[in-house]
């Protein structure tokens, strides 16, 4: 998203010369002005800007490092700031209520559930393959993935139940026919069916496998590695909810 964007910026046309502290300050600008990609009646989320500031800052941080840059323009941009938001997840009970509740598409409700009890996002169980699961020497299954939003590889245990949610074992993509327009579709009108009144995204799965594995017990660390987090102060914020909760 961040390179669409630059390039959507500078009209896709672009040297390692041209780039002035000038044009980076505009891209800045850029941002915090423009609307998404996937729906231009909105606009980009001020922590989504920051992302793709911090990412871009990164390119320009590697830039100089190996000397296609003659100067570190980092050294002139100012970032841009997060801002706290309100993490939604569902309770072990709504979760239940959730599982029970039919779905208009079943493997919408199989990857949500899917996701509950693994924490892997969307991106990730989109492009989940059957090859990508592999079995203990001494018995359990796990997933063996690259990430494709930090690039992590990883190998991530997971239950026989969550086993389940994938059917029955055969080749190529795990959860075939789901799409983000599919999930996007659904999501709403089936939890809202579940008696469940809260804004949930598909995202929020992921919120509410790191809340209530922490509120059942499990250590921080533990759960940041389950996470693909590369720093465990990212965990943090699930476990700041659950003192909230308590």
């Amino acid at each position: 998203f961040v390179y669409k964007h630059f390039s959507e910026y500078v009209k896709g046309s672009c040297k390692f010369e041209d780039l002035t502290v000038e044009l980076c300050n505009g891209f800045r600008t850029y941002l915090l002005n423009t609307p998404m990609l996937r729906d231009p009646k909105r606009k980009l989320s001020k922590n989504s800007i920051a992302g793709y500031w911090s990412t871009f800052r990164g390119v320009l941080a590697r830039a100089y490092k190996e000397r296609y840059l003659s100067e570190n323009i980092n050294d002139y941009l100012e970032k841009v700031e997060t801002e706290d938001t309100r993490r939604e997840y569902l309770t072990a009970e709504e979760l239940q209520k959730l599982a029970k509740t039919p779905c208009q598409d079943p493997v919408v409700k199989a990857a949500s559930l899917f996701s509950c009890l693994t924490g892997l996002r969307r991106s990730d169980i989109l492009q989940l393959t059957w090859e990508d699961f592999a079995t203990y020497p001494d018995g359990g299954h796990c997933i063996r993935i690259k990430t494709e939003k930090t690039e992590t590889e990883a190998s991530i245990p997971i239950s026989d139940q969550a086993l389940k949610l994938c059917g029955e074992p055969s080749e190529g993509i795990v959860f075939k026919g789901l799409t983000r327009q599919l999930v996007n579709g659904r999501l709403k009108a089936w939890v809202k069916s579940a008696g469940i009144d809260k804004y949930i995204t598909f995202h929020c799965f992921r919120d509410t496998y790191a809340t209530l594995m922490i509120a059942g017990g499990a250590d921080i660390y533990t759960v940041s590695k389950m996470l693909t987090h590369k720093n465990v102060s990212t965990t943090q914020i699930y476990a700041d909810l659950v003192n909230e909760k308590k």
